[in-house]
């Protein structure tokens, strides 16, 4: 949302201090906000937010060299900022990650209109894409673009409302109780969705599913009294998180209390086919996207839809248009081969599913390359070896084990009689891949972003033509 520094100032709860040779700097406009020095616009507000062993404070002076209108800064680190940026407007406040939420917050609070925040241990990718294509076939939705769950992704999602958005779908992820909660106070969702309950950072809930699950819960908990919560039927804890709540509970799946339900899902080397119903009514509908887990993801984006008042075929044909997002089930012919990108996400849940739909593609051979999932800790390696069994069990070619726990994953693989590789890298898989990837394979590359199989897809774009098939 375009605001003058002066209101950015105050939304960010930061004080505007600028040279006298920029007198009228609070009424300059700004078009946009950003925290990456070397992706700022020119006219956008950096934030100096820390991270890691980065700081934005030493990237600055980069950042107004861009065209950045100005910087929120630490007030302990102005007197260290260099002269090409104490020359510039400056907001400085306590602490630039906190300002950056705070005028999320402000912004998010300015807009008023309705917002869908999607939660849950998977799939939250699809669904936030399918409940914003769904409900475009009404209203004028912000584009879901960053994926990025977190607080400061979340925030910077927030701050690209304008007032002629109708609704605003976000993604909320957690990696310890207490995170949704503090996402939900700064987005202020009116309606939310539960997808599932899983073992996604199982490693950081002492108590297991039983703690994961009161932490997704935090978002049903925060909604309005005149909320919507919109939950999985099929799932053992988030059909439970109806009770007692003082809003109104939509469920949606493939069980009796769903309403939209499927009725049975299908999958083929296009995607996959949901047969529903919705009241006294059933139809069909194909939607570009692999893996069955992803039939429960989308009759969330149809329940959202609906609720809202889009016609359901109007709803149905807008899903029936989504395409998978890069990093989330696009398929790719590289070279004659067929790969399955999955390379943003993992969890053992989507892994074992992709698993199955890999074993149920034709071609020469079905390789699966899968990264290490982290934050499982101690279950760690049994959730690791579980999939590696999964993958023998489903009589894949060959198994590429890549990163840390996902040793354990090739160990298991291969004691069930698989082909199985541990590579230590991504690097080291990609380079693999490209000296024996074959016409006619299939490969489904899968990892969560700490496992950077990314670099995988790359390597194999650099030496073979490529091409989207879907």
């Amino acid at each position: 949302m375009n605001l003058t520094l002066a209101e950015a100032g105050i939304g960010a709860g930061a004080v505007l201090e600028a040279p006298e040779s920029w007198a009228n700097a609070g009424s300059l406009l700004v078009r946009g906000y950003g925290i990456d020095a070397g992706a700022v616009g020119p006219g956008e507000l950096f934030f100096a937010v820390a991270g890691g062993e980065a700081d934005g404070h030493d990237r600055v002076a980069a950042a107004l060299a861009r065209g950045a209108i100005g910087a929120v800064v630490a007030r302990a680190r102005v007197a260290s900022l260099p002269d090409a940026a104490l020359a510039a407007p400056l907001l400085v406040a306590e602490d630039p990650r906190g300002a950056l939420q705070l005028l999320a917050a402000h912004v998010r609070r300015r807009w008023g209109r309705r917002l869908v925040a999607v939660a849950g241990s998977a799939g939250k990718t699809v669904a936030v894409e399918a409940t914003a294509a769904a409900l475009g076939a009404k209203f004028a939705v912000l584009d879901p673009q960053g994926r990025s769950s977190a607080g400061l992704g979340v925030a910077l999602q927030l701050l690209r409302l304008e007032p002629h958005h109708e609704f605003a779908v976000v993604k909320m992820g957690m990696s310890r109780a207490g995170e949704i909660a503090a996402l939900a106070r700064m987005a202020a969702p009116d309606w939310g969705v539960v997808t599932n309950v899983g073992t996604a950072q199982i490693g950081s809930f002492a108590e297991g599913r039983a703690g994961i699950a009161r932490g997704l819960f935090e978002l049903v908990a925060a909604l309005p009294a005149k909320g919507v919560a919109f939950l999985n039927c099929d799932d053992a804890y988030v059909s439970q998180f109806g009770r007692n709540f003082l809003g109104k509970a939509i469920y949606f799946g493939a069980g009796p209390c769903a309403d939209p339900q499927i009725v049975e899902a299908q999958e083929d080397e296009n995607g996959l086919r949901l047969h529903y119903r919705y009241g006294d009514t059933t139809g069909s509908f194909a939607v570009r996207l692999p893996g069955l887990h992803n039939a429960s993801n989308v009759c969330a984006a149809l329940a959202v839809a609906l609720e809202a008042g889009v016609e359901l075929e109007a709803a149905v044909t807008a899903l029936s248009a989504l395409t998978a997002a890069e990093g989330h089930g696009r398929t790719l012919a590289m070279g004659g081969a067929t790969i399955l990108d999955e390379s943003a996400g993992s969890n053992p849940e989507t892994l074992r599913s992709m698993i199955h739909t890999l074993a149920s593609r034709p071609g020469r051979r079905r390789i699966l390359v899968a990264g290490e999932i982290a934050g499982l800790g101690e279950q760690g390696p049994a959730l690791h070896a579980a999939s590696g069994k999964a993958a023998a069990e489903a009589g894949l070619d060959l198994v590429l084990g890549v990163k840390g726990d996902a040793e354990h994953l090739a160990s298991a693989a291969c004691a069930g009689g698989v082909a199985a590789i541990f590579l230590r890298s991504a690097e080291a898989a990609g380079e693999w891949l490209v000296n024996h990837i074959e016409p006619g394979d299939v490969v489904l590359v899968k990892g969560s972003p700490g496992a950077g199989l990314g670099q995988v897809i790359e390597a194999l774009r650099a030496p073979i033509s490529t091409s989207e098939r879907l």
